[in-house]
C-alpha cells in the first residue's frame, strides 16, 4: 500500500467530529451515466433503486433526459425512494460570447426549470470541452484570449443573475478536466473576475486533483466562493500515466483514474474539514467518473463510499 493509501485508510478509522452543515449525496455520474441515452448506461430505475439502497438522500439529475423529465412523475419516482434533487447540471460555452446566449438559455431554461420543480436550490455549470468528451479530438485551443475570458466571466454573470432572477437557483461553476477552467490557475483567474454575488464554485476534488490542485488550499483561499462540493478521487499513478502521455479526460476515466474513495487522493476527510469551517450549509455529491462500466459495478462501490464517508462524519 503506497502512502496515499495508508495515510486515507488510517483517517478513516480515526474518530472523527460530525459534518452537520455537509449534506451528502450522489449522481449518476457514479453509476457510469454521462448521456441522457446510451446503451452502455444502466436504466434510469436501477439507478433510483440503487442509489436509494446505498444510502443516499441527495441525488442530482444528470444529463438532461436520462431521468424523466416530466416533473409530476420524477417527484413520485424520487420521493417512494425516499429521495431529493440536490441540482440540475448544464454545459455552456459562453467564452464564444453573446452569439451563444439564446442557445444556451434554452439549454438552461429547460434544466434550471426541472431542477426548481424538484425543489433544489442549485445549477451546476460546466465550461464547455477543448476536447470532444467521445473522440478526444481538439474542438478548439485549449488557451483562451483575453477576449474570451472577458466574454466567459460576463457571461456567467448574466448566467447567474437570470437564474437566479427566473428560478431562484444559485449557479456553481464546476471547474473541470479539459476544459478551459481546470488548473488553479484558470480557477484564480474565474474567481478574481467575477462578481461573488452572482457565481459561485462548484469544487469538484477529482477534478481539481487531476489538474494539479489543492482543494483544501482553494477551500481556505476563497471559501466565500465555494457553493457546492463534488467529491472524487483519482488514482495517483494512473494520474501520473495519462498526465506524462496527455491523454485525454475520456479515455483516461476508462483506464480508471477516477477511483474508489478513499484509495486515491486528495484525501477526502481534511476536505470536509475545511468545508465544515466555512460554517454554511453545503452540498457535498459523491461523482465516480466510470464511464462506461458494467452495471453491478456502481452499487458495491456506492455502498462502501457512503460507509467511508460515515466514518469521517458526513
Amino acid at each position: 500500500m503506497d502512502s496515499a493509501r495508508r495515510e486515507s485508510a488510517s483517517r478513516e478509522s480515526a474518530p472523527t467530529a460530525p459534518l452537520d452543515r455537509i449534506r451528502i449525496g450522489s449522481a449518476p455520474d457514479s453509476w457510469g451515466v454521462w448521456f441522457a441515452q446510451d446503451p452502455l448506461q444502466v436504466p434510469w430505475p436501477r439507478f433510483l433503486d440503487e442509489v436509494s439502497q446505498a444510502g443516499y438522500e441527495w441525488i442530482e439529475l444528470g444529463p438532461y433526459g436520462y431521468l424523466p423529465t416530466d416533473p409530476g412523475r420524477l417527484r413520485e419516482e424520487t420521493a417512494r425512494r425516499g429521495l431529493r434533487v440536490s441540482a440540475g447540471t448544464v454545459f455552456t460555452a459562453l467564452h464564444r460570447g453573446p452569439a451563444v446566449w439564446e442557445e444556451t438559455w434554452a439549454q438552461v431554461s429547460q434544466v434550471a426549470a426541472l431542477a426548481q420543480e424538484m425543489g433544489a436550490g442549485h445549477l451546476v455549470v460546466i465550461p464547455s470541452f477543448w476536447r470532444d468528451d467521445r473522440t478526444a479530438e481538439p474542438i478548439e485551443d485549449r488557451e483562451l484570449t483575453a477576449a474570451q475570458w472577458r466574454d466567459l466571466a460576463t457571461g456567467m454573470e448574466r448566467l447567474g443573475h437570470e437564474v437566479r432572477e427566473r428560478y431562484g437557483l444559485r449557479i456553481a461553476v464546476h471547474p473541470h478536466a479539459d476544459t478551459h477552467i481546470d488548473t488553479e490557475e484558470h480557477v484564480r483567474r474565474f474567481l478574481d473576475a467575477t462578481d461573488p454575488r452572482l457565481v459561485n464554485l462548484c469544487l469538484d476534488t477529482g477534478h481539481y486533483a487531476y489538474c494539479g490542485g489543492d482543494s483544501v488550499r482553494l477551500i481556505e483561499t476563497y471559501g466565500e466562493r465555494i457553493g457546492y462540493l463534488h467529491l472524487k478521487q483519482v488514482d495517483p499513478a494512473v494520474l501520473a500515466e495519462v498526465t506524462a502521455r496527455g491523454t485525454p479526460f475520456g479515455p483516461a476515466v476508462r483506464q480508471g483514474v477516477m477511483c474508489e474513495p478513499p484509495l486515491g487522493v486528495p484525501a477526502l476527510e481534511p476536505v470536509l474539514q475545511a468545508a465544515q469551517r466555512l460554517d454554511a450549509d453545503l452540498f457535498a455529491i459523491v461523482e465516480q467518473d466510470m464511464y462506461p462500466c458494467p452495471p453491478d459495478r456502481p452499487l458495491p462501490i456506492a455502498r462502501r463510499t457512503r460507509a467511508f464517508l460515515r466514518s469521517c462524519g458526513a
